[in-house]
């Protein structure tokens, strides 16, 4: 039996640098739990944008990602992004079992331990920028390097392949038409990079987080050779993509809300809680991730959904659902609670996200610590902002001082 509700097709190919996407913005006021069309894939999908609503299908278990391995469910790209076998497709107990053993090697305390060698990083780039001079690229100086450098630091990925690997990793982004074939063959070298390179620390273990995850155990199990090799591969992918965008974005948005710029300066304590209103804020992405699909009957926000019928999330809606939050639209690094969805919600909450915000601390607050007259080199309006993957970002930021 098929839904009688109006279907919304949805390109989600807003790029008008970092506004928030009219069209989820109709879809949150207009149709919460709404019908819709996207690029890419079979048939349609449920799209939640509400808050509450995205929390329900992150958490309750009748939405499962496993339900969808198989099926050419819509999607954004022309090729699924996530791999059958990877942690964010699967559901419990198989996704509890494999996140235990991450967390074994990815912990907050491990992660606080790179705290100083972070800083050395991000002094040294920032010793490089101002050694150039004023105007200078903060992308080519640091966005593009620092998250890179971090999370292949951690897993002794040597730095003669770092390049490549990136190159795959923004290759498997791609929205585009004629871009399957690409996003296919970067997924394939990945994996057999990954797959030699675990099969090597796990016959001779070193200090390293592949390492780490190679010999932790839940009980009497260890990760299986192919759940190793596809779990460094999400590792290196998901630990530093999304930041190298971010860390251009919030510069972007401080230089561009001088109140709240101002605010931070005067009180630099202040941001921790800055960066968490900042990553609500920011629409870092293209439409939606990964679809559920729902495994029997259930109403969602007065909705009924028909069990096999896929769901997809928007956390950036969630992230502006007036509900939740007072004057959405609006930056206010004062904000506290709730808790933002930016690093997703439920048992898939990105598993880099402490390292993430361990970077993003060190690198926006010593940024604005040495350059204290930073400022846009060029008008806003003069930026080139990238198109053609999910991310949003803008390819180059001109920083003077």
């Amino acid at each position: 039996m098929t839904s009688s509700a109006p279907v919304w097709d949805c390109p989600f190919n807003h790029t008008d640098g970092l506004e928030f996407d009219p069209l989820l913005k109709r879809l949150l006021t207009e149709a919460p739990i709404a019908r819709i069309r996207l690029p890419h894939g079979e048939g349609e999908a449920w799209l939640a944008t509400r808050y509450e609503d995205v929390r329900v299908v992150t958490t309750d278990r009748r939405f499962s990602r496993a339900a969808g391995i198989g099926r050419d469910l819509p999607r954004m790209t022309p090729a699924p992004i996530a791999q059958a076998e990877a942690i964010n497709l699967m559901d419990p107990p198989a996704h509890n079992r494999l996140r235990r053993l991450v967390a074994q090697g990815f912990t907050n305390r491990q992660v606080e331990r790179m705290r100083p060698t972070t800083q050395r990083i991000v002094d040294g780039y920032l010793d490089e920028m101002a050694e150039h001079g004023s105007p200078a690229d903060l992308v080519h100086f640091l966005s593009s390097r620092l998250p890179l450098t971090t999370i292949c630091e951690l897993l002794d990925i040597p730095e003669q392949d770092r390049a490549e690997l990136r190159g795959h990793a923004v290759a498997m982004m791609a929205m585009g038409l004629g871009s399957r074939a690409g996003q296919e063959t970067a997924k394939a070298a990945l994996r057999g990079y990954f797959t030699e390179l675990t099969a090597a620390r796990r016959a001779h273990p070193g200090e390293d987080l592949v390492s780490a995850l190679a010999t932790a155990r839940d009980g009497d199990e260890l990760l299986d050779d192919q759940e190793l090799a596809v779990m460094a591969m999400v590792l290196l992918v998901t630990g530093h993509d999304t930041s190298t965008y971010q860390l251009s974005n919030i510069t972007y948005t401080l230089l561009t809300h001088p109140e709240q710029l101002a605010k931070l300066r005067a009180q630099p304590e202040l941001l921790p809680r800055g960066l968490e209103e900042l990553l609500r804020f920011i629409p870092f992405r293209q439409g939606v991730g990964i679809a559920r699909v729902a495994t029997e009957d259930v109403e969602l926000g007065g909705v009924p959904i028909r069990a096999g019928e896929a769901v997809h999330v928007s956390y950036l809606a969630a992230n502006r659902d007036p509900a939740m939050y007072e004057r959405p639209d609006e930056l206010d690094l004062d904000r506290g609670a709730p808790t933002h969805m930016t690093f997703g919600y439920g048992q898939h909450h990105c598993l880099g996200a402490h390292l993430a915000r361990m970077e993003l601390q060190v690198a926006i607050g010593t940024l604005l610590r040495r350059f204290p007259g930073l400022r846009l080199a060029v008008p806003p309006s003069e930026l080139d902002w990238h198109t053609g993957s999910i991310w949003r970002y803008p390819r180059t930021l001109p920083l003077a001082w």
